[in-house]
């Protein structure tokens, strides 16, 4: 999806579809919806009125070749209670209208619900998420379904309404791009097969994205593993036919040698039966998302990479398939990890802990200033917290805060455990 700015009133804009808000419970309407309403002798107010379209949360009404327009259709969308109007409302609203607007014969659109007033929040914040919001509602996985009757989507241009076309404006819809770049990249990997998405895809997707950006990536093999004493990481490993991948990718974006740089680490189990400590074999199949961690680096390591951010990350991916097998662990093997420690392992499906205790001891010669490891480490997680928040924990409360609020800066809640 193309987007950009527009700054003309609705009544002027020439577009396949201008996308307007209208609140529950009150006749009065948002400025680009009232425009419209003035343009067309009072069509919308008078839908209004005659009940045909209450403005309740999640509905949609189209009204089509509206006359003393330059709009081929307008999409009303309800927004719910202006007082009760907030970030989820306005992210809701905007995903709303993108999947409407997916469905029609809509080529582009012009999206005025960015006009909207968001308690707390400013103009910059409404038009990154009005970005992220359609481009989720766009998404779709169907790289593998096969015949012709895939639903085709035409909606291929989005321009977002600001009151002025400024530098911040323009420079909040090209970060949420950026963003979204690398989130797609993010699903597009976790939602791969198993079969398809092994440890060494992975290594490969980072050695691609270091050519895309020119960016130094290092990736050790079993050998190389085996060198440096990863006795936990191999111990996972080693009942897979699919031979384990540690990979490193290096952003430098401060242009100075003596800083320490973010280094951010994700559990990359390509796919987990929990070895010779088998998981049940109802919904096995989602345990393809156990790299999750891995493809989460990956993306962000696009999105920075893109950004073109003022400073140093190293995107640290740790690729291995846990399976059972001859050459399987054990429950009660005894294995030695990099940092020389011995280690019991009891469960075999414990084996997160195990790959990630070896690549942070690696991840000390980078000499790095902050840690931030992603992983599907547990279900016990999603008991606590439910689908809503991530589990957040840390040896250093300024990270951790840090990382709570960025959480609530881009919606995407995190809860200290």
């Amino acid at each position: 999806m193309d987007f950009s700015l527009v700054i003309r009133s609705a009544a002027e804009t020439r577009t396949a579809c201008a996308i307007v808000g209208v609140f529950a419970k009150t006749r009065k309407l948002p400025p680009a919806t009232a425009a419209l309403d003035g343009a067309t002798g009072g069509a919308i107010s008078a839908l209004i009125r005659h009940g045909d379209f209450d403005g309740g949360k999640g509905r949609t009404l189209w009204l089509h070749q509206p006359a003393g327009t330059a709009c081929e259709r307008i999409l009303l969308v309800g927004c719910g209670p202006e007082r009760s109007f907030d970030e989820g409302a306005f992210r809701q609203a905007v995903n709303t209208a993108t999947t409407a607007a997916r469905g029609s014969g809509a080529r582009n659109a012009v999206n005025y619900l960015t006009e909207l007033e968001v308690a707390g929040r400013d103009e910059a914040w409404k038009l990154k998420q009005a970005v992220l919001m359609a481009e989720d509602a766009l998404y779709r996985f169907d790289r593998y379904k096969t015949g012709d009757d895939q639903p085709q989507t035409k909606l291929s241009r989005m321009a977002l309404y600001a009151h002025r076309d400024t530098l911040r404006a323009r420079n909040a819809v090209a970060d949420a791009a950026a963003t979204a770049a690398g989130r797609v990249l993010t699903q597009d990997l976790a939602n791969l097969p198993g079969n398809v998405c092994t440890p060494e895809h992975l290594a490969d997707e980072a050695r691609a994205l270091g050519r895309r950006h020119r960016l130094k990536v290092e990736v050790l093999d079993e050998k190389a593993m085996e060198k440096l004493g990863m006795g936990a990481f191999l111990a996972v490993a080693r009942g897979s036919r699919r031979p384990p991948r540690l990979a490193a990718i290096h952003y430098r974006g401060s242009k100075t040698k003596a800083r320490k740089p973010i280094v951010l680490v994700g559990k990359g189990i390509t796919f987990d039966t929990g070895g010779i400590s088998l998981k049940p074999g109802a919904n096995m199949d989602e345990m393809k998302y156990d790299m999750s961690g891995a493809a989460s680096v990956l993306g962000a390591m696009e999105a920075v990479a893109r950004l073109k951010l003022a400073i140093d990350v190293t995107g640290v991916i740790a690729c291995a398939e846990n399976m059972p097998g001859g050459n399987a662990s054990r429950p009660g093997d005894i294995v030695t990890t990099m940092s020389g420690q011995t280690v019991e392992i009891l469960n075999t499906d414990a084996e997160g802990r195990l790959v990630l205790c070896d690549t942070l001891t690696w991840v000390e010669k980078f000499n790095p200033d902050v840690v931030i490891d992603m992983a599907t480490l547990t279900g016990a997680c999603v008991v606590a917290l439910g689908n809503h928040a991530s589990g957040v924990m840390g040896n250093h409360p300024p990270l951790v805060r840090a990382l709570l609020d960025a959480g609530i800066e881009a919606w995407d809640r995190a809860w200290e455990l």
